[in-house]
């Protein structure tokens, strides 16, 4: 199994909604998901919940988290930064883990069409990525 790491700031939108649609859609390819963040909320957004729910993505395993409390789970073989402040704060990772930048705006604070937006451009642009580096 092939591992991914996402990373954005508070690890409560971007990166929960990517960790459970790669989960959901690249797990059988051998791929699975984890999201951290740099400075986390320590919550997950109703509507993040919401919209991988409404998507059969959801489980009770994702929550707002560190960097360090994903590390234990590596090596990864990927990590991708899903917002400018991540990417600026991405730590160097060993053994010349690669580590990509594909930037999605944060819908926080915003409608819930917001986040199935997010949640669109996630499934058109990063899940397609995240295959043709680890496939």
């Amino acid at each position: 199994m092939k591992k991914v790491l996402i990373l954005c700031t508070g690890n409560s939108c971007r990166s929960i909604i990517a960790e459970g649609l790669i989960n959901r859609d690249l797990r059988t390819e051998g791929i699975e998901a984890y999201s951290a963040g740099s400075n986390p909320s320590g919550r997950v957004n109703p509507n993040a919940k919401k919209v991988l729910e409404e998507a059969g993505a959801w489980s009770d395993d994702y929550y707002s988290k560190t960097i360090d409390e994903v590390i234990k789970d590596g090596p990864f073989d990927l990590v991708v930064t899903v917002c400018e402040s991540a990417k600026e704060k991405c730590p160097v990772f060993p053994d010349g883990v690669k580590t990509i930048h594909v930037a999605f705006e944060d819908p926080d604070g915003k409608p819930y069409e917001a986040f199935v937006e997010t949640k669109k451009l996630i499934e058109e642009r990063l899940l397609p990525t995240i295959q043709k580096e680890l496939l």
